[in-house]
């Protein structure tokens, strides 16, 4: 079983209308809520490929049984965050911060957290943290997981501070990685900086241009097929991948592969953590595999 673990979900809303007027009153066309988060959109895309999934994380008392998947929350008192896109003729994000976690309401989710490891092949742990849950909480987990791998999509404190429990994969995005590290960081600089710090492995999305990885069998950067649509998902859709390539235990030039066909093949579908699966299949063969050299 593959657990995720999303300490700040939320509530997607999409609220779709013809224009946004700013300082006027918008008649909305079409409202959509969804029980979101980042490694929920993980957990989705894995369910749909046939692996056994539960996710887990901190929320309200509905939550887990809007998330439409084996999930597990640890229920809080707060109530779970909203995140807002308004679409118009562009995409207007507003997301809340989220609710503030108390002490006992994180200690419970550790507790539940362990009760788990036991049917775990590999844990995922990814987005933001939210107010009151410590920014070493992913190093917490990854410690707690002992010999279980784990994936860790995050950026800034949080995951820097999990690189001290040595997991095994990290994976920001380009962004992710500037904003950690300073918007001066190479993809190529920041995926070294990472397994430097303590990552086994560093995987770093950059969009259209692929995947860039620095692990201990040699860098590589997969190139996927240009796709148009939604990225929203596609980091997910290409941990979800890296996720199935740590439980198959696949090599990194394989499991690249797959993620960066995975990942085009999530673009082409409207809401994260879906993906075609015609396409998943039909990208495996024209990925672009590239083996670097370190540089001196």
């Amino acid at each position: 079983m593959i657990l995720t673990v999303t300490l700040n979900p939320a509530y997607d809303v999409t609220y779709r209308l013809a224009s946004l007027r700013p300082g006027a009153t918008n008649r909305v066309g079409e409202v959509a809520v969804r029980a979101g988060g980042k490694g929920l959109n993980v957990a989705r895309v894995l369910l749909a490929l046939g692996h056994e999934v539960t996710a887990l994380g901190l929320a309200d008392a509905r939550f887990g049984a809007s998330a439409g998947l084996p999930a597990a929350f640890t229920p809080i008192a707060g109530e779970t965050r909203r995140t807002t896109a308004v679409v118009a003729d562009e995409v207007t994000m507003l997301n809340e911060p989220g609710p503030v976690i108390s002490a006992g309401e994180w200690a419970a989710f550790q507790a539940g957290f362990r009760s788990w490891l036991p049917r775990a092949s590999a844990v995922v742990m990814s987005g933001s943290l939210p107010p009151g849950v410590p920014g070493d909480a992913y190093a917490v987990l990854a410690a707690l997981a002992g010999d279980v791998p784990t994936i860790v999509d995050a950026e800034g404190d949080a995951l820097v501070h999990a690189l001290a429990a040595r997991p095994h994969v990290v994976k920001p995005n380009a962004d992710e990685l500037s904003r950690t590290f300073g918007a001066a960081t190479s993809v190529r600089d920041g995926a070294m900086r990472l397994r430097e710090l303590g990552a086994r492995a560093a995987v770093v999305s950059d969009g259209p241009r692929g995947l860039h990885a620095d692990t201990a069998d040699g860098l590589w950067r997969a190139v996927p097929p240009f796709a148009e649509g939604n990225p929203t998902g596609a980091g997910d859709a290409a941990v979800a991948a890296i996720a199935m390539g740590v439980v198959a235990r696949w090599d990194w030039a394989e499991t690249l592969q797959h993620a960066a066909a995975l990942s085009a093949a999530a673009v082409r579908s409207p809401l994260a953590g879906q993906a075609d699966h015609a396409a998943y299949r039909a990208n495996l063969t024209v990925v672009t595999m590239e083996p670097l050299e370190r540089e001196c």
